[in-house]
């Protein structure tokens, strides 16, 4: 009955009076969370009363981040949406955003020349391939870090999508603050939980980041030298292997199917070679690369440039999940060192396309037995290759990429 009343006294007040008094009731609701179910974690794992109180001090809930699921309520289904790595992969590599990066990379270059050398012979990462990752996650430390990250992965890990993720990774950030890396208050994130130049989640910091000016902590967010032995550590751990590139920019003849692209189809680069496909340079494989294993990679399908990849692609894509991201790392480090310019091959004019339309298209995919790596309406390579298989098949040219059209006549 008391609850009832509460409801209608809720109900009764005016819709900006209500929300805040619904707010009110969540933000109890979470600092009852932090004592009763993150305190007892992180006491075990060694943090202290005090760290576990400057941590929280003052910290409220974020309520304008996203995937956010409040105490009593069901998650929103996502509306459709048009997101340019979906749709139009040459957005990605927007003029501006790779020339500029790869100019600042080369003034990082010359400053940091010795850091990135010695960091080279210790892990065998390069350092223009650091630069890369470097300039994409922070613009070399330039673009503003704000956010207060026990206060961002507290609201994700109390009520988001991901709410045991979040949780794991705040859990994180408190053994972060009691090693004394950083002070809690100067634990600065992304939206997302990111911390610091190198944009590493709690987890992958307390695993991967490194000292690297000698002066024993690991501080990912004012040491560059730091930033710069951390992004090298995380990539050797992942398996980069030293002396081989990450890729290079090929053509393709009509005579290979494009719907050879995949890291569960790769041969040696030599044999790649013999089927026709060369250097978009002009230039021979490196020798010792030929030797090597490579994998077609074509992510606007025939819409844009095609590369062979070797295994460090697939380390970079450890670092994020997405085939443009290491393209687009790969690509800005051979610009800094070798002063390389844009790809040969341009981009195709596609996208416009809703994820959902290409969800749609995977589903009827997978209803002819294709494998497409699940109706999430990413268009990975999975599905690329999926759809040039059943371009063939039906008397289409292949072109491994979805494109307008392709839904309706794809349905039965």
């Amino acid at each position: 009955m008391v609850v009832f009343a509460s409801v209608l006294v809720l109900l009764a007040l005016p819709a900006p009076e209500a929300r805040a008094e619904t707010r009110n009731r969540v933000e109890a609701q979470f600092r009852t969370w932090l004592e009763q179910t993150v305190w007892p974690r992180a006491r075990a794992d060694g943090v202290s009363r005090a760290t576990f109180d400057a941590a929280f001090s003052g910290v409220r809930l974020n309520w304008e981040l996203p995937d956010l699921v409040p105490p009593g309520t069901r998650p929103k289904t996502p509306k459709a949406q048009r997101q340019a790595e979906f749709g139009a992969p040459g957005r990605y590599f927007s003029p501006g955003a790779v020339r500029g990066a790869a100019s600042a990379g080369r003034q990082m270059a010359k400053r940091h020349a010795h850091t990135l050398a010695r960091v080279e012979r210790s892990t065998g990462v390069p350092g223009r391939i650091v630069l890369g990752i470097w300039g994409r996650e922070s613009g070399y430390g330039k673009v503003p870090i704000r956010h207060d990250a026990f206060q961002v992965l507290g609201t994700k890990g109390f009520m988001s999508t991901r709410a045991a993720y979040f949780t794991d990774e705040l859990i994180a950030a408190l053994r972060i603050a009691e090693a004394g890396h950083v002070p809690p208050r100067g634990m600065k994130s992304s939206w997302a939980g990111a911390l610091g130049q190198p944009q590493f989640m709690p987890t992958s910091f307390l695993r991967f980041a490194a000292d690297g000016d000698g002066d024993g902590r690991a501080d990912i967010w004012g040491s560059e030298a730091d930033t710069i032995a951390s992004i090298a550590a995380y990539l050797q751990r992942h398996g980069w292997v030293a002396g081989r590139d990450w890729g290079f920019e090929v053509v393709v003849p009509a005579s290979v199917s494009c719907a050879l692209e995949g890291p569960d189809q790769g041969r040696t680069i030599a044999a790649w070679e013999a089927m026709g496909i060369t250097r978009s340079s002009g230039r021979p494989f490196p020798d010792h690369e030929r030797r090597g294993e490579g994998y077609l990679l074509m992510p606007a399908g025939r819409h844009g440039p095609a590369f062979v990849v070797t295994p460090n692609f697939y380390v970079l894509k450890d670092y994020n999940m997405s085939d443009l991201y290491a393209l687009f790392v790969g690509h800005v480090g051979d610009r800094i060192q070798y002063g390389m310019g844009d790809f040969s091959a341009g981009w195709g004019d596609v996208g416009g396309l809703y994820r959902s339309d290409i969800a749609a298209m995977q589903r009827a995919l997978e209803k002819m037995g294709h494998d497409v790596g699940g109706a999430d309406g990413l268009p990975g390579f999975k599905t690329r290759r999926s759809i040039g298989r059943w371009q063939a098949a039906t008397g289409r040219k292949p072109t491994c990429f979805p494109e307008k059209g392709m839904t309706s006549a794809l349905a039965p």
